[in-house]
């Protein structure tokens, strides 16, 4: 019987058996192997179909092709291939049969190199399960070991964070992003169930575009018909294993954008829609829009226009440009690259208002990477809180301590308060074990003190937005009085009223308040005991938080918290911010600018001025006014400041001058008030 009719019988098929050592022949031995293969042909004649006649010349035509045997020679020797038990019996089997069928093949003593060659092609031939060799020297299955390789790979590749630079390693662990939890559909998902989610929701192949697969949004059926809007990304340099990138400005969007620079100066929003109808993804436009969307409450169209602007930005990444590998960044100062932080922050925003705290926090971490260093629109007041509400309280904890020392975490109220908070919910933890619970409540107490020492005009608006009468002896006491809050700094108003007014619901629960009950009268006690550290404290607030860097007051203003943008200064107040650019840093790096544009038909003057000077024979509105009757008009308005101050100063001395005498009283003691004269 041959060894097809053999392989029939233990119903394999054709491929899964071990390969014959002794078919594999050198060139003298290949009429020999032909031969072989026409008479295992007419053997199976009878029960082999028609249909694998191809099959087997084709097997005789590779058969035929073995002309060198470097080309079968693999990793055999280095691997160490082998052979389940199944494999040998097989393989004994086969051995045995061509044996008594009358081969006289060469063994495998004779020809050691076709051994060789012929492991490498059962290598090629069979699906067994490859084995790697770690660096350890362990083997490992190949299905079983995914991460390895994809950790091999990022070295090979340089994406891997290298641990010589100074803090790249520590933020590739604080600041890790996964792509899938970018989708606010995976944490939605994961609260109510993919059926509450997704619904009878059923993909469309009928008509469909082809659309590019993204990370950060997915396109909409509602969405325009998207067409590149001429934006781009450039490496611009690559240091120490960090990819430095920027955002550019096609000749065509340049134009664009100085058309929505106009229809802002215009204070319309129709202008802009009408920018929009012709530009659908432009960027600016897409913003500023969406803070009018907002500004009339309709949450729904600004949260979408938002999402278009970023899957027109994702659309421009460059090839090495990566959202979870943390090194990539970006620099605020161009204009180019200040779109993509705001759009990000407005797209947190609106994901933490939606009740994805989980997905706003990936976001957060994602706009921190892109700019560690200077953190342009300061994510660090904002991250504690996003790790408070998705119940991250370990890895808070981590970036508390990795990062205190170089960026001096302690001094920011929202890390001092929320830092002891975070202590006191793991030492609330059911699964926690008494001894640890102990130490993470004593943990707590002790951050909670120091942050109350430290920020002590923190505690009377917490608990006037919580709704919490104070005791008296807390109101009355100096350390929390009302002198307190007046004699703080105004960045540390501006700090303290930021984190009030953002995360008081946290402390609003029970537990939380009998615990900070306790805290503070613990600190009364140490107040009245003049402790010296409550005096080293009032000293660093004299010294520190006179006056807040520019990116603290962006923060402020897109944040949009009542208490906190109160205490804004007058010199941000006053000025004015625009929703698509809100206080530009003082040195920008523009790569265009916009070009002067031509006073046409606008002026200064009132319509009573236009009015009496077009009564005059040389009148002109599209000309405008002379320059010889722009300096005689400042001539008067000089005079008349003169006039009017000299008109003051006689008032001013005409009133000093003034007595007023009493009438005169007559002597009569005895007469009625009440009568008349």
């Amino acid at each position: 019987m041959s060894t097809r009719a053999l392989r029939r019988l233990k119903g394999k098929q054709r491929g899964q058996e071990a390969l014959d050592f002794e078919v594999l022949t050198l060139g003298d031995d290949a009429e020999q192997a032909e031969v072989d293969e026409e008479e295992e042909h007419l053997d199976s004649a009878t029960s082999s179909p028609p249909s694998n006649s191809q099959n087997r010349k084709k097997k005789k035509k590779d058969r035929k092709n073995f002309n060198n045997i470097y080309e079968l020679i693999s990793d055999a020797d280095k691997d160490g291939e082998k052979l389940s038990p199944d494999e040998g019996k097989e393989k004994t089997d086969e051995c045995k049969t061509e044996k008594t069928a009358g081969d006289t093949g060469p063994t495998q003593e004779e020809h050691p190199a076709e051994v060789k060659s012929s492991s490498g092609a059962k290598k090629k031939k069979k699906k067994k399960k490859s084995k790697t060799t770690t660096e350890d020297g362990q083997d490992l299955a190949q299905d079983d070991n995914i991460d390895l390789l994809l950790q091999s790979l990022e070295q090979t590749n340089g994406l891997s964070l290298q641990k010589e630079d100074g803090g790249a390693a520590d933020n590739r662990c604080v600041l890790h992003v996964e792509h899938r939890n970018l989708n606010p559909e995976t944490e939605l998902k994961r609260y109510f169930g993919a059926r509450a989610v997704l619904g009878d929701q059923r993909p469309r192949h009928r008509n469909r575009q082809f659309q590019r697969s993204t990370w950060m949004t997915s396109p909409k059926d509602s969405w325009p018909r998207f067409s590149r809007p001429g934006i781009s990304m450039t490496l611009l340099q690559t240091k120490d294993g960090i990819q430095y990138f920027t955002f550019e400005h096609s000749r065509e969007y340049q134009l664009v954008q100085f058309k929505f620079l106009d229809a802002v100066d215009s204070m319309d929003p129709n202008n802009i829609v009408a920018l929009l109808q012709l530009n659908p993804y432009h960027i600016d436009s897409l913003l500023q829009l969406s803070d009018v969307c907002r500004i009339q409450e309709d949450q729904e169209m600004a949260r979408d226009l938002i999402e278009r602007a970023l899957y027109s930005f994702e659309c421009a990444f460059h090839p090495l440009f990566s959202l979870t590998s943390g090194t990539c960044r970006l620099d605020y100062l161009r204009p180019e690259n200040r779109a993509f932080y705001l759009a990000l922050y407005k797209h947190t925003m609106f994901l933490e208002k939606r009740g994805c705290p989980w997905t706003a926090l990936e976001y957060c971490k994602l706009i921190l990477s892109l700019d560690p260093d200077s953190d342009p629109l300061c994510m660090l007041l904002l991250i504690d809180f996003l790790m408070l509400r998705s119940r991250q309280y370990r890895p808070l904890l981590q970036l508390y301590q990795e990062w205190e020392v170089p960026k001096n975490l302690s001094q920011l109220p929202n890390f001092a308060f929320s830092s002891a908070l975070c202590h006191f919910q793991l030492s609330q933890e059911e699964d926690t074990e008494p001894a640890e619970r102990e130490r993470q409540r004593s943990k707590a107490d002790q951050l909670l003190q120091n942050a109350l020492i430290m920020f002590p005009g923190v505690l009377m608006p917490l608990l006037d937005q919580c709704t919490v009468e104070p005791d008296s002896t807390v109101t009355s006491h100096e350390f929390f009085g009302t002198r307190t809050q007046i004699r703080q700094p105004p960045a540390l108003v501006e700090l303290t009223s930021l984190y009030v007014g953002r995360t008081h619901s946290l402390w609003r629960e029970a537990a939380v308040m009998l615990w900070m009950e306790e805290n503070v009268k613990v600190v009364l006690q140490r107040s009245d005991a003049k402790d010296p550290f409550i005096e080293e404290c009032q000293n660093k607030r004299k010294q520190r938080y006179q006056s807040a860097p520019r990116s603290i007051h962006r923060h402020v203003l897109l944040s949009e918290i009542k208490e906190a943008t109160a205490s804004l200064p007058l010199d941000v107040t006053t000025q004015p911010v625009m929703g698509f650019d809100p206080l530009p840093p003082l040195n920008s790096v523009t790569s265009y600018t916009r070009p002067e544009r031509q006073n046409v038909g606008s002026s200064n003057e009132s319509t009573l001025s236009l009015f009496f000077r077009s009564l005059l024979p040389n009148f002109n509105l599209q000309a405008g006014p002379r320059q010889e009757d722009q300096a005689e008009v400042a001539r008067a308005g000089q005079e008349l400041n003169q006039e009017v101050n000299r008109l003051m100063v006689a008032m001013r001395d005409m009133l000093a001058n003034i007595r007023f005498q009493e009438p005169p009283r007559e002597d009569n003691p005895f007469r009625d008030e009440e009568e008349w004269d």
